[in-house]
């Protein structure tokens, strides 16, 4: 099995990579048939993103902060845990972000797409699904679409249910609602297309991000999933993400 590794910056995941190169030599990018990705979750879903393309999939290995998305780091028989790794196959949401000077910008997802105020002022923001208007004004400081394989992080942070990685549907979660007082969300189909219209986008700006990539001053977001790209993730046996997402459902 040819293997490329990649790391973060962090010098715990440097030195990592010095030593996996060191004893199991590398492949290029191009020829190899898995990614071995060391860091945190942030770097994890910087590796997912950089497979947009040809679909490689992606074993992280735990060298940062966060390591949800990542298996434990051991130096010692990675090709024999390559090789008995279970996939966890997910897909990106698209945004798509048109400011108030009038540039659209593209980014993709692999955890949410969140919208939040940028100043002390709360934001107002008009919800539709599928081209109908379901809330007409939603007060907060802010509003997200998560995927499964991100109901576990912001989203739950938020108050958003945990949804089962293998779940046909999408979480939309209200950041702090001000108004509706009471309203807590929305499970949606995995085909609905989302579309936030930021109401007053000059006195009240508000910024979007596709997990850490941000746009700032939009007039209005549209989300949708990409049905045409589908990532891998690999985990070690026991250990796979729709395990890691149950017990989640379950700790206190």
């Amino acid at each position: 099995m040819r293997i490329h590794f990649t790391a973060s910056s962090r010098p715990e995941a440097q030195e990592a990579l010095r030593r996996l190169r060191h004893t199991y030599g590398e492949a290029g990018e191009a020829k190899a048939d898995v990614i071995v990705a060391l860091g945190g979750d942030g770097h994890m879903l910087d590796a997912l993103k950089a497979r947009m393309a040809d679909g490689k999939p992606v074993y992280g290995m735990h060298r940062g902060t966060v390591g949800f998305l990542l298996n434990d780091y051991r130096e010692d028989g990675l090709p024999e845990r390559l090789a008995k790794a279970e996939p966890a196959r997910i897909r990106p949401l698209v945004m798509r972000a048109r400011t108030v000077s009038g540039q659209t910008e593209e980014r993709r997802a692999i955890n949410e797409v969140s919208l939040l105020r940028q100043t002390s002022q709360t934001a107002r923001i008009r919800i539709q699904i599928d081209g109908a208007e379901r809330m007409a004004e939603l007060s907060c400081d802010g509003v997200m679409l998560a995927t499964p394989a991100g109901s576990t992080a912001y989203n739950l942070s938020a108050h958003g249910p945990i949804l089962p990685i293998g779940a046909r549907l999408l979480a939309l979660t209200p950041i702090s609602a001000f108004r509706p007082r009471r309203w807590r969300g929305a499970l949606l189909p995995q085909t609905a297309r989302v579309r936030f219209e930021v109401l007053e986008p000059t006195r009240r700006p508000v910024s979007a991000s596709a997990d850490s990539a941000e746009v700032r001053d939009v007039e209005s977001v549209e989300v949708r999933e990409d049905s045409e790209v589908s990532l891998t993730m690999l985990f070690d046996p026991g250990h796979a993400l729709d395990e890691r997402v149950l017990r989640e459902q379950f700790s206190v």
